[in-house]
């Protein structure tokens, strides 16, 4: 089972500061645009990021993952899903990674400067 904190490398006491920086830094890193060379394994790891970090930025979502743990939780990229647990009044809904990215950054594009378009 993954664990969101490791996947974001912060530790379980992490402030939300800490968390978006780590978010980040690994979305940056990792973004398929970036990894042209090896696309399959970033997309992975772009996936597992924004899963952790939809999670663990959620004051309501990281409690519950702190509780219960990802075991009942769906499997990472289901665009859409939604869980309900045993606790009335609990929904866990996965949004696109691509979706975490757009807002995280504001809807604007990180990497815009790295690809300039010659004519």
């Amino acid at each position: 089972m993954v664990d969101y904190y490791d996947v974001l490398g912060v530790s379980r006491s992490a402030s939300q500061d800490d968390i978006k920086k780590a978010y980040r830094k690994l979305a940056l890193r990792w973004h398929p645009d970036k990894n042209p060379d090896n696309k399959e394994e970033a997309e992975r790891k772009f996936k597992e990021i924004a899963e952790a970090y939809e999670v663990l930025s959620d004051r309501s979502k990281r409690e519950a993952y702190d509780t219960y743990g990802k075991s009942d939780m769906p499997s990472s990229g289901s665009r859409g899903s939604t869980y309900t647990d045993d606790f009335p009044g609990f929904t866990f809904t996965f949004r696109s990674p691509d979706e975490v990215f757009r807002e995280f950054f504001g809807g604007q594009d990180p990497f815009a400067d790295f690809f300039v378009w010659c004519e």
